[in-house]
């Protein structure tokens, strides 16, 4: 059987002391798109600062291709290949949406291949083409969502981490959103997805785990988790 490309071991996590997250395991192999549901305010958003390095686990490992990154500076987990794309619009607004793009090709690898990085994204977000040279600021909500995602691509990782990719989204545009989370899982990339509403994931998840009061109460694929009536009513809102 084939390890995953990440792994992670029984993590406790939290901030100054007071503990997020509690005896966390997860293993997402190359290619899936694994996605994390629970209400607001119970971990999800903790989970990916922890993989991204931003977090430090207080015990517990976390692997990546094999490898312990538990200990590893943000830009040391980055330049595995291990890309967080965070919740909101955190653009560069002053900025054109070009220049935004190329501020997500930094590493070497990703710099080196910068004009065919550039070319995949417009193909795949040609609204980020037509408004290539616009400043960031005058972009529509949906739009410097799109410019998020983008700068994400252009670093070339191996992993993507989207938190809350539908926040404060009008339904046109998460269903634009996640119209590109579709794409990006047929083209082979693993997507480790955050998302409270979670009846977006259902179809499109290899696996769906359940976190609520930073513990996963639950783990399955959707086709699973679609004969617990409970759990339905209480996330899913019936």
């Amino acid at each position: 059987m084939t390890a995953p490309l990440l792994e992670i071991d029984r993590v406790h996590a939290g901030y100054g002391g007071h503990p997020v997250l509690h005896d966390i395991s997860l293993a997402i192999p190359e290619g899936q798109l694994v996605t994390i549901i629970g209400p607001n305010g119970h971990g999800k958003t903790t989970f990916l600062r922890m993989i991204s390095g931003l977090v430090q686990p207080s015990k517990g490992d976390i692997r990546f291709d094999g490898q312990s990154i538990r200990k590893k500076r943000v830009d040391q987990v980055v330049a595995l290949g291990i890309v967080h794309i965070p919740q909101g619009d955190l653009i560069f607004s002053e900025m054109s949406v070009r220049d935004n793009l190329l501020m997500g090709a930094y590493l070497p690898g990703a710099y080196a291949r910068v004009e065919e990085g550039l070319r995949e994204v417009y193909a795949l977000l040609p609204t980020l083409a037509e408004r290539q040279k616009q400043i960031s600021s005058t972009l529509s909500g949906g739009e410097r969502r799109m410019l998020a995602l983008g700068r994400g691509l252009m670093t070339g990782g191996r992993i993507l981490l989207i938190d809350e990719p539908s926040l404060g989204l009008a339904p046109i545009l998460i269903e634009q959103i996640y119209d590109l989370i579709i794409r990006l899982k047929k083209s082979g990339r693993t997507i480790l997805l955050v998302e409270e509403n979670a009846s977006r994931v259902l179809e499109i998840s290899d696996r769906i785990y359940l976190l609520d009061n930073g513990r996963f109460v639950w783990q399955g694929g959707a086709d699973e988790l679609a004969l617990h009536e409970e759990i339905l009513e209480t996330y899913l809102g019936g």
